[in-house]
């Protein structure tokens, strides 16, 4: 993650979980969830948004949505098959260490520690492992400097990427991205490369969503997010879970999942492609994905040899520089993702696609 967000995805139950997340979430009731404006949009063409200080927030959203089936989503990341639980009396926070899962298929066994439950196709192997890209391997290694690293992420370095990248701060983000997740509220949401949880955490507490996976590739990253979790007063635990696992290869059932939220993360991705179509296969019909990203045209477009540059950008950090919208948006298209939406402010983008219903 170069300049933010790492890699990561996962999760899934069996019995005792099938109390806990019922196979039709919220039955076939609906719900009313006010929602404030975006204060900051100012429409630009029918799918490009930009932000814009100037303007006051707008009347209230009501919304009514039907929430379908979105049970059991944690799957085997080599199989792709449901995992079956054993563990206490629900999966969260507190439940997770000492749990475990395990797939009927290839009976692969996959155990929660203290923080999160690893689901990564190498988790549980004593000997093999892969090494990821830069913007990758940062905040993993055991090093001295790599907790620092992770510590300093949500205690001033996401702060630089509204100073140079124009992002509006997390905040004012969250408030964005509500926009974009008003047809999928109520349901399950993942978010991915979490890094220190910042946003997982406002998911959680807004209880806009029944489920709640903070996801990263990081160990470190997801220590920074349970101890977080652990200073909060009456945090909500019992609606999230911390897992560790590749971006590439999500270990969720496929079209199990209502949302995918990837804050500061797809520039990281090893490849951004094989990351957006795992989201595809495990977004449920209708489900919607929203991701954060910088964006390098505009202004930008007269830089010379931009490809160059950003040739250059990913040899040596791993990171991906997008040039264009069209870049993004086809991105999305080859994903099978359509309905691609966008806000803009300087380097700073957030788009959205969906899965087709």
């Amino acid at each position: 993650m170069a300049i933010g967000g790492t890699v990561a995805g996962i999760y899934t139950l069996s019995p005792p979980l099938s109390s806990f997340i019922p196979t039709r979430l919220f039955s076939r009731s609906h719900f009313a969830a006010k929602l404030r404006c975006p204060p900051s949009i100012r429409l630009r063409a029918s799918s490009t948004a930009v932000i814009d200080t100037e303007t006051n927030p707008t009347e209230s959203v009501v919304v009514e949505k039907e929430v379908s089936n979105s049970s059991n989503p944690l799957a085997c990341p080599v199989c792709y098959n449901s995992l079956t639980w054993t563990g206490g009396s629900g999966l969260s926070v507190d439940t997770i260490s000492g749990s475990s899962f395990r797939c009927g298929t290839c009976q692969k066994k996959y155990v929660g520690n203290q923080t999160h439950i690893d689901l990564t196709a190498t988790g549980g192997a004593k000997s093999y492992g892969e090494t990821m890209p830069g913007s990758t391997e940062l905040f993993r290694h055991s090093s001295s400097l790599v907790p620092l690293i992770s510590f300093l992420y949500e205690r001033g370095w996401r702060q630089t990427f509204s100073v140079w990248g124009g992002f509006p701060g997390p905040e004012k983000e969250f408030e964005l991205m509500k926009g974009f997740l008003k047809p999928v509220l109520e349901g399950n949401i993942v978010d991915a490369s979490c890094a220190s949880g910042l946003f997982s955490r406002l998911f959680a507490k807004s209880q806009l969503f029944s489920f709640v996976v903070a996801l990263d590739y990081s160990e470190n990253m997801l220590q920074q997010c349970y101890e977080f979790i652990q200073q909060e007063e009456n945090f909500p635990k019992e609606n999230l879970i911390l897992v560790r696992a590749d971006i590439s290869r999500l270990p969720f059932v496929s079209n199990s999942v209502d949302a995918v939220h990837a804050g500061a993360a797809l520039h990281c991705w090893p490849s951004p492609l094989a990351a957006v179509a795992e989201i595809s296969r495990v977004l449920r019909p209708g489900g919607v994905f929203v991701a954060t990203t910088y964006i390098l045209d505009g202004p930008f477009s007269i830089i010379p040899f931009r490809s160059t540059l950003r040739q250059n950008i990913r040899q040596a950090s791993g990171s991906y520089i997008f040039l264009s919208e069209r870049e993004l948006e086809d991105l999305c298209r080859t994903c099978g993702l359509v309905g691609f939406k966008c806000i803009r402010n300087g380097l700073f983008v957030m788009i959205s696609a969906r899965k087709p219903s």
